[in-house]
């Protein structure tokens, strides 16, 4: 990292040299001109050979910064195009019309005036196609391949060798220039039809691509327009038309936006079945959670590893069980044995901890010296809070392989796969015991697995959780999915009923849960799609309260609705209150058309730092002491209102002993659920 910065600084400084010595020679050119031949040819070709290294200065620059792009979403790339590109195209346009308004007040300067705004919009442009040209280099590479890539790096190869070569004003080169253009065009409309990404853009989310495309596009023209403007009226001798370079990147930053308007226009009517495809997957996902009869272990291991591959198309791969002490390869996908043995002996480390490794760049680890025929891999377990069934391993040709969609889809069949094998063991224990027994044993384990064991551990909040199980099994549920680096989602519920039929609803809202918010849905939405889904799955008589919370760092902010659960309690450390957010909703499953979406609706707070939020089921206020008398929200009101100074555990571990002491050592009738939030007194600083 810091000799990348430090790499910045020099590019930076190289970029504004170029950019100033190319200036000076043009203002300098009319004196040239009184010279002799070679002086005047001299000046030409010492302003050729700046202006390329200028050029390849930003293009570097820009290439190291759209690097630290990486994790944003789509729209996120043609945000920081628009507002860091885009938008210098205006500002040249203001200053044009400024000049052509003005410049008769300046007479005698007119050529200084215009040679200076000449080279001005120069500088922008060259910093907008730079930017614009890796922007698109990343868009066009989402979902590569190994093919998609080697053209790529031909195409851009081509560019610096014809960039390289205009250092040097040479009437020969022209020979090779003149075929090499039209052949080079042709491959920039290849390209240009590598439009994947599009089809992964959400639905709402196609109209905000559409208007920055426009506005990407018409920053463009409006550079070109002021560029032919310029040439007409201004004695340069060094256009950027006359740079082969500078003509094919300007096509290719015309042409790709342009295609992808035109797919994102065309793809609209059809948006509505690429969302039917991810209803279906979810629906793939609550079925798999269903003990079929006649199905076995094997088949559904089988079908996941196949699921695996196809959805995050892998060009190697392998699934392997493990038995006590002993391993078993079950799957495989294109690899040979000997790189199975190399590739396990060296991620013993996660696999042992049973946790997740993701590797994008193989050729920069400690798999360079096995030589592998692969650039990415990623090793996930297949685990239960009981036991671990097997690991899978993909491999994948090109760099940068995985990325967040594919991983998240991925660890989806995990957990629906886990949940499936689960399942069908305990099913199997289930026919050896009494009915009754086993139904809650079985609604217990389930229950247990789903509540999650590992916590989000962030420098921006922390989180304590408790929960327990009545005798009866109930269905208390909550789950955290992470949906970028300073954004994360949270969800509690209550599934009505008791016994095995409200375990296994608490599963289908866990599946419906991840499987929706891949969309980064905003709560009601969220709602609205989950109490949609439950309608086919959930009996007249069953429902379930819940709540979720999507805690935004950058924003600083919470945006959460509620589903007729319990009002969330909340301490506000700049105006030292405890309260309730008193607001509305009603629990998922009671009304069962189109009219819930009225029933519901998005909240937004502000957080602090020392600020803290607790959320709970009513197992906690409804907690009675020998007197039948409740805890009550009063009572837990008032614990924050004394503990709120405290750590997240510390202030749970004084909520739960107080409704222990409470209780006076009754049994408990309902589950109990807590989880306090406490955002740190400290934040940090997180990259744009």
């Amino acid at each position: 990292m810091p000799d990348q910065i430090k790499l910045k600084k020099y590019l930076i400084f190289i970029a504004v040299l170029s950019w100033g010595l190319l200036v000076g020679s043009s203002l300098l050119y009319p004196v040239k001109i009184g010279q002799s031949t070679a002086a005047t040819s001299l000046t030409e070709t010492f302003s050729y050979a700046i202006k390329a290294v200028f050029v390849l200065a930003v293009f570097m620059l820009q290439r190291i910064r759209v690097n630290s792009y990486k994790g944003l979403d789509l729209l996120g790339y043609l945000w920081k195009l628009f507002f860091r590109g885009g938008i210098t195209a205006y500002v040249c346009a203001v200053l044009h019309f400024g000049y052509q308004w003005a410049h008769h007040y300046f007479t005698g300067y007119e050529f200084y005036l215009s040679t200076t705004l000449y080279a001005l919009n120069f500088g922008f442009f060259v910093f907008f196609i730079a930017k614009a040209f890796y922007i698109w280099h990343e868009l066009l590479l989402y979902q590569k391949t190994k093919a998609l890539v080697f053209e790529w790096r031909l195409f851009e190869g081509a560019l610096f060798v014809i960039l390289l070569l205009s250092l040097f004003q040479l009437d020969f080169l022209d020979f090779i220039f003149i075929p090499l253009q039209p052949l080079l065009a042709i491959f920039v409309v290849f390209l240009s039809f590598h439009l994947k990404w599009v089809a992964y853009v959400p639905g709402a989310k196609k109209w905000r691509v559409i208007l920055l495309l426009l506005v990407i596009l018409a920053s463009t023209l409006i550079f070109i327009k002021i560029f032919v403007d310029l040439h007409l009226n201004t004695p340069v001798y060094n256009t950027f038309l006359d740079n082969p370079f500078i003509r094919l990147i300007t096509l290719f930053v015309v042409l790709y936006p342009a295609f992808s308007l035109l797919v994102a226009i065309f793809s609209l009517p059809t948006a509505s079945v690429f969302e039917q495809k991810r209803a279906d997957l979810l629906n793939f996902q609550r079925l798999t959670q269903l003990i079929q009869q006649g199905e076995d272990q094997a088949q559904v291991f089988k079908t996941f590893f196949e699921s695996a591959v196809n959805a995050s198309d892998t060009d190697a791969g392998w699934l392997e069980l493990l038995h006590e002490e002993e391993v078993e390869i079950v799957e495989t996908f294109n690899i040979a044995e000997n790189s199975i043995a190399q590739i396990r002996q060296e991620v013993q480390s996660p696999v042992a901890s049973n946790l997740d490794y993701v590797n994008n760049n193989l050729d920069n680890s400690q798999f360079k010296r096995l030589r592998l025929p692969y650039k990415s891999l990623f090793v996930t377990p297949l685990r239960t809070a009981q036991r671990t069934f097997g690991v899978l391993y993909l491999l994948k040709d090109v760099e940068q392989g995985f990325d967040r969609e594919t991983i998240n889809v991925i660890r989806t069949f995990v957990s629906q796969t886990n949940l499936t094998i689960e399942n069908l063991q305990l099913a199997e224990e289930a026919l050896q015991t009494e009915r009754y027994k086993e139904e809650l044993k079985i609604a217990s384990t389930v229950q247990e697995s789903l509540i999650p064991k590992t916590f989000p551990s962030d420098s921006w909040f922390e989180i304590s959780c408790f929960s327990q199980a009545a005798k009866e099994v109930g269905g208390d549920f909550y789950d955290f999915l992470q949906l970028s680096e300073g954004r994360i989602a949270i969800i509690i519920g209550d599934v009505s009923g008791k016994g095995i039929s409200a375990a296994f609803h608490m599963a289908q809202m866990k599946g419906i849960f991840h499987g929706l918010m891949q969309d980064n849905l905003e709560p009601v939405k969220f709602m609205v799609k989950a109490n949609n889904a439950l309608t086919h799955c959930l009996e007249r008589t069953s429902f379930i309260t819940s709540s979720l919370y999507i805690i935004d760092y950058k924003l600083k902010g919470i945006f959460f609705a509620r589903a007729g659960h319990c009002h969330t309690l909340y301490y506000n450390s700049m105006t030292e209150e405890t309260f309730y957010f008193n607001t509305e909703g009603l629990g998922l499953g009671i009304i069962r058309d189109q009219n819930y979406s009225k029933r519901i609706h998005n909240m937004h707070y502000d957080y602090n730092p020392g600020d803290v939020m607790v959320i709970y089921t009513d197992g906690i206020v409804e907690a009675r002491n020998k007197n039948q008398e409740e805890y009550g929200e009063d009572r837990l009101r008032e614990m924050l209102a004394q503990t709120y100074h405290l750590e997240a555990d510390d202030i749970k571990n004084a909520v739960v002993q107080d409704v222990t002491e409470f209780s006076q050592d009754m049994p408990i009738h309902d589950d109990q659920t807590l989880l306090v939030i406490k955002f740190r007194n400290v934040q940090p600083n997180f990259s744009a």
